[in-house]
This record gives C-alpha cells, structure tokens and sequence, in this order.
C-alpha cells in the first residue's frame, strides 16, 4: 500500500497539511502547532473535487451568439457554451479593449470583493487590480463590508483605520477586571483571519483572561455571541438599541461625576458640545438608563450599576463589526469611543476600547509589527471608486450624485464587470434588486473555481484554481506566522491561476512584459517573501532565506516582551503623539463632520433611530429582527458546498434560529423548513428552536449559496436560504455608506408546499 505524504498548505481558518496518496488529496491534518484548529479545514478536499467545479471556459448562449448586451435579462438562466481557453482570452481581451475604447476605463468596474485565498501572491482581487491598473485604470472599490461604517469613523475621531491594532489579551489579562462586550467576543468568527492563521490564539486567551478573574458582560439578541466558559452575563437587548444603552451608561456616569474631566480636556476636543446634548438640553430628552431602557428593553437599574462598576473598574468596552453593519451603524464605535473617554482610562493596560475583538481570529493578539509579504496593486490611474457596498447603486443611477465622507461624488456608467476573487451574490444586500442592477451591464466576466451564483450570472466565466492546486506564501499582519502554501497537485480539469490568465490577456493587450516584470510564480513568491524579510530586519526581526523557510513550511515570530496598550504614547505625551485628527486629539465632537451638514450623521455621537427594527412600525407587519450574522461552518461563502457546512443544514437548508416563544406562537417545530420573507423577498430555511436567542430576533447566518426557485427572475424564491435576499441595500449614512444588512425585519411562517430542489451544487445547463 503506497504510503501518505504530506504537503503544507494554510488556509483563512488556519494552516494545515493535506495528506496525499496516489495524487490525490484525501484528507488534512492541523498545523501541529496550532493546539485550537478550526473544523473547516476538514472541507478542504471536498471542494476540491466538487461537482460544481467549473471545469472549462464558458459562454452564455445568446452572448456568444449576439455579442456585448445581448438579453442580459437571462442572465443567471441561460445556457453556456464551452469554448477553448485561446477563445475566451480573445473574446476578453477584445471585450475590455472595446469598452476602453468607447467609453473609457471607469466605465470598468473591477469588481473583486471577498476573501479568495489566504496566499498573498494569488490573491484575485490583487492580481485583478493590479492587471486594470496597468490597462489605464478602472472603477473600484473603498472600504470593506464587514467594517465599512468603521473605516469611516474611526479616522475622523481617532485618526486611524478600522483595523486598529487594539490592545492585546496580555495586558488585558493582567490588568483588567471588566470586559464589556457590544456584540459579543464571537468565537466562530475567530476561526478565520485574512492571510491564514498558524495558531487561533483568541481561544488560547480568552480563557486565561476568565482565569484571571475578569467579568465579562455580553450585551447581545444572542447568548452565544460570547463563549461558554467566559460566564459571561448576558444583557438580551434590542438589536440596534446598543448606542442607547451606551448613552445610558454615560448619563449615569455624568450625574454621578465620575467621568474624567480631566482627561476630557487634556486629551479630547468636543465634550462640550456633547455633554448638552447627553443631558437633554438640545432636543428636550435627558438620555438616561430610563429612556435607554425603553429603546433597548434591559433594565434601567443594570444600566445604572453598570456604569458605576465601570468607573471603580479597569474597563474594556467592545464593539463587535456586526454593530456598525446597522442603520447609523457609525454611531456605535464613535459612542464606544467617547465612553471610553468618559472614564479616563485610554492608553493605560486593562482599559479602553476595542472595535473587532472577537471579529476576526488577529484581535488582541501579541504579536511583532512585522509587516507580512504582500503583492503590490499599483496606482489606478483612473482614479474611479464607489463605497464597497453600493454595486446596485452604481448599476442602477448611472451618472447620479451622492455623498460620501464630505465628498460629493457620480456614479460612474459601466459597462463591463470583471470579478474574480469573491461572490457579490452572497455579500450583498436585497439581492433582488442586485439581480435587477446586474442586467444593466454589457458584459460581466468572472473566474471562479465552482458555479457559484456570481458565475452563473456571468457572461465569460474563466475556470481559476482553488488555493491546493498551486503554490503561495500565507501570512497576516496579526498573526506571528508566515506559512508555505504549497501545491499538492496540479490542476484540476483546465483551471488557470488568476496571475496566468491575467498574463495571457495582458499578451493580447501588449503589456505582458509589463505585468509579469519576467517573474513566474516562484519567482514572485521569493520576491515577496524577500521585501517583506528585508523590512522585518529593518525592525530587528531576523528571518530566514527563503530556502529555508521553504524547507521548514512555516517562520514564526516570537510573541513581544511587553503587551501593546492602544493609545499609550498619545497618554504618556498628547503633544509628541498627536493623533491624526485635525485636533489631533479624540474627537467626541468633530467640526470636520459637523461641516458636512448631514442629517444622518451629526457632529457627535447620536441615538439615531433606525428605519428598520423592533421599535418601528414597519415591526406590525414584520414582528422579527433578522440577525444575518457570520456562519460556523464556513467563512461566508466559502466551503458552502462542502462537508461541514453541508451536514449543518436542515433538509438542506440553512438553519435558521429561533426563541422557542416564536416558534410556538407560528406553530413551526424544531427541523421544520419555513418561509422567511419580507418586502423584498422570501427564502426557505431549516428550524432550530432555541433558547439562547431573545423572543422576536431570528439568527439565519450569511453565506448559503443562492439558489432561486426561477433563475434570473427578480422576486424569486431562494430554496437554500441566503438572508440577503431580505436584508435592505441602503448604506449606514452619508458620512460611510456602508452596509445596512443588520437594521432587518421580517416575518416567518411554516412552509407547506413541495419542498423544491437544491440545484446550486449542480452544473449549469450547457449547450
């Protein structure tokens, strides 16, 4: 019998070894070093050899036969045509030099949002940006889905981006005596991280900062958001009330006097004009535990001891990124912030805040700042951008206005798509309407590993490698281990690597030379590894050649001597350390907002009502708040079609979580499938009845693939259960524009009828 071999590989939910016999890969084994891997990579070789992978360039019918713009309206229905791999980059290259042509480069959205491979050389959306930016530029995109509300804010009043770094667990851990969690400290989430991950080192944390005593508050719809063994005290809130309860908490502290008027002056601009409006002095309402009570249903007597344990305490305030995916979702981590302040405590071990802890695995980690290989995009020459999540918008308002962090900004006319790398038709919001935006484009390009709902709604689709099928280096900012990612076989049926097919068009286009500069995929991952070695030793961090680190599969970077406390050198010298604000201080009241003169997004932290949620009254005909959070089983989208995703589903549909008061009242039992629908659509889903969710809050994760009863038909039933067919594509506000998918209400029903197929998994029709 022939024996296994091993080869190192990583992936977004942690490095692992695919274990080979025969040439082919039959299963994996964790990083020997991580001690908490993740189950998800046990899908791993599942997806490779899925049924749904795409397995040669294909066609749609009728834009084969009629060219460019041909019955978009079938788009996501028609048949595709195979065709030879010299073909389809002749039918692209052309395709792109056509609308460059006719129309300019910002009439190309190089759509690529999505996590692709953790591998920093094939990473799509990389490979794509710097492939346009060398054709003469495109349409992209800004910010991200997950923290679009955060990226805007947090520059305006910290001076720095929605990805931190935070303080890490050690200090937190030997300091700390409080933890107060808006969101939760999802461990789920902490599976994955961008880049890969060698160890999951919040699940080696967390229980050290329980052991040292620290209290944890989890104040979320649902008792899970925080683990087990934290013992945390749940506060069930109303979802979308936390900045309410966060303004509470601040009242008390202010008619207590217990918030640091000193801090606040020495290291803070705008208390003043906030203070008035916290008071009621502004708009006739005190926002006191009382009236938080009402918005948010806990108690006004907890909100009141809280905050007053709070200021005896060293306090950590968390804000999750789900919080900020909401109506005026920017309020949350600025409100955050400012009570934070309140207590006077920023920039010392134990206290302060966090926005992500228990958002991604890198959170809180002690870790070198040692910058990881990287591929360079490149500048885009035509300057052309959208908020991340406003696709639809750019599809359907062609040429219109709108606002942006104080820029007044038009929506570009595009006629070409090009996307690698991501699926907008999970990350989206109403995809119906996104199937409606999606028909107004000429031509829509795609390369995907697997039919996918994005490559089903394509045009061309160009059949790309899956992350085993080639080599790469794997490696995080937040992580201290730089991993090999190496090829365990070739290519499965005629996929291409994304930097392969990228080096074919760019032969048609003449600028080959330009973008492969004469390296191959070795040759690049070397060159990588080799800028970013050459940087850590600029910091005193010594790596090995990269034969070395070849041969061993992994570099790992010693933890630091001290814990890093955000904000420390702005304590210790507000004057050397200035923020990067226009104070360059914390900004509770920012003049620079102020001047935008929004409506949806005021000068300083403010209780905003949203359009959708308990307290509205669209909750008469829709009594359920949908929680669309990040799935267990998977990392959105990904490994959906694979093992451990696949045998979490209910008659094959996604599992939706219900309080068993709800179930009760609409008669549905445990492994039921049900219809959740509102006015923007309906999907069946799989019943779990718990009672670890609030009555009236419904949790039905992200990331099953869609898979309309009618294909290509706004309005569609989803039989598989994506909620992005009911959440509402609206951005949080002008100021960040970002997605708005957690302000969603709906109602559920029994379903009764003939369950339909799931085809999703399946080949499409071909002629």
């Amino acid at each position: 019998m022939t024996a296994s071999v091993y080869k190192k590989h990583s992936a977004h939910w942690g490095a692992f070894e695919a274990e080979m016999k025969d040439g082919k890969v039959i299963g994996v084994r964790p990083f020997a070093k991580d001690e908490h891997p993740s189950a998800i990579v046990e899908s791993m070789p599942e997806a490779l050899y899925a049924e749904s992978r795409v397995q040669q360039p294909m066609v749609r019918k009728n834009w084969l036969d009629g060219g460019p713009g041909s019955t978009t309206e079938r788009r996501g229905a028609e048949p595709f045509v195979p065709v030879s791999w010299d073909d389809a980059l002749k039918l692209v290259a052309d395709e792109l030099q056509r609308v460059k042509n006719t129309y300019g480069n910002e009439a190309i959205f190089g759509g690529s949002y999505g996590w692709s491979s953790a591998g920093r050389f094939h990473h799509a959306k990389t490979q794509l940006k710097r492939f346009l930016n060398l054709f003469g530029g495109f349409t992209d995109q800004v910010y991200s889905y997950s923290n679009a509300a955060g990226h805007a804010i947090l520059p305006h009043v910290v001076g720095h981006g929605g990805y931190g770094p935070f303080s890490s667990w050690d200090g937190i851990a030997e300091h700390g005596e409080l933890f107060v969690a808006f969101g939760g400290i999802g461990l789920k989430n902490t599976q994955v991280e961008p880049g890969g991950a060698g160890e999951h080192a919040t699940h080696k944390w967390l229980p050290i900062l329980k052991g040292k005593g620290i209290r944890f508050i989890n104040i979320s719809p649902c008792i899970d958001d925080t683990a087990d063994y934290l013992d945390a005290e749940w506060w069930a809130a109303r979802p979308n009330s936390d900045v309410a309860i966060m303004l509470g908490l601040a009242h008390t502290l202010v008619k207590n006097d217990l918030h640091d008027i000193q801090f606040l002056s020495k290291y803070c601009v705008g208390f003043d004009k906030f203070l008035p409006y916290l008071l009621g002095k502004t708009d006739g309402q005190a926002k006191t535990p009382e009236w938080a009570a009402k918005l948010s249903e806990v108690p006004a007597e907890d909100i009141r001891n809280l905050a007053l344990e709070m200021a005896k305490k060293n306090t950590v305030i968390g804000c999750a990124y789900s919080l900020q995916r909401a109506d005026h979702g920017e309020q949350t981590y600025w409100m955050t912030i400012t009570l934070s302040a309140m207590l006077g405590r920023i920039g010392t071990p134990g206290n302060g805040f966090g926005c992500g802890y228990g958002s991604m695995n890198g959170y809180g980690n002690p870790r070198l700042d040692v910058s990881p290989p990287n591929m360079i995009a490149g500048e885009n020459p035509a300057r052309s951008f959208i908020p991340v999540a406003r696709i639809a918008d750019l599809l359907l308002k062609p040429g219109e206005p709108y606002q942006f962090n104080g820029m007044d900004r038009y929506y570009p006319d595009t006629h070409l798509i090009y996307w690698c790398g991501g699926n907008p038709f999970h990350h989206h919001q109403d995809l119906n309407r996104l199937v409606e935006a999606w028909r107004k484009p000429d031509t829509i390009i795609v390369h995907e590993p697997w039919w996918t709902a994005t490559a089903r709604h394509a045009d061309i689709v160009l059949p790309a490698t899956t992350t085993m099928e080639r080599n790469d280096v794997g490696a995080s900012g937040r992580d201290r281990f730089w991993m090999v990612m190496e090829k365990a076989i070739e290519p499965l049926h005629q996929a291409r690597n994304d930097f392969d097919i990228f080096s074919g068009l760019a032969a048609h286009l003449g600028f080959r030379k330009t973008f492969t500069e004469g390296r191959n995929e070795r040759e690049w991952i070397r060159h990588i590894y080799d800028v970013a070695r050459k940087q850590a030793a600029k910091k005193k961090v010594e790596l090995p050649a990269f034969e070395q680190f070849w041969e061993n599969g992994y570099v790992e970077t010693p933890e630091p001597d001290e814990p890093f406390v955000m904000l420390s050198e702005f304590r210790m010298d507000p004057e050397r350390y200035k923020l990067n604000t226009p104070s360059g201080k914390i900004e509770i009241f920012s003049e620079k907002i102020d001047s935008f003169g929004y409506d949806d997004c005021p000068g300083h932290p403010t209780w905003l009502e949203p359009k959708e949620w308990l307290g509205s009254r669209v909750a008469e005909r829709f009594p359920l708040h949908l929680i669309s959070n990040q799935p267990r089983t998977r990392l959105h989208a990904q490994m959906d079609h694979s093992k451990i995703s696949r045998e979490s589903k209910i008659q094959g549909r996604e599992p939706v979580r219900l309080n068993e008061v709800d179930a009760r009242a609409r008669c549905i039992a445990d492994g039921d499938v049900v219809k959740v629908y509102n006015d923007r659509g309906a999907l069946l889903a799989g019943a779990v009845i718990v009672d670890s969710m609030r009555p009236g809050v419904i949790e039905l994760s992200t990331g099953a693939w869609y898979d309309p009863l009618e294909p290509g038909q706004i309005g569609a039933l989803d039989v598989h259960g994506n909620p992005n067919v009911l959440t509402p594509d609206h951005g949080t506000s002008k100021l960040g524009q970002g997605p708005s998918a957690h302000s969603t209400l709906v109602e559920v029903e029994k379903f009764k009828g003939e369950l339909p197929e799931i085809k999703i998994f399946r080949q499409p029709p071909r002629v």
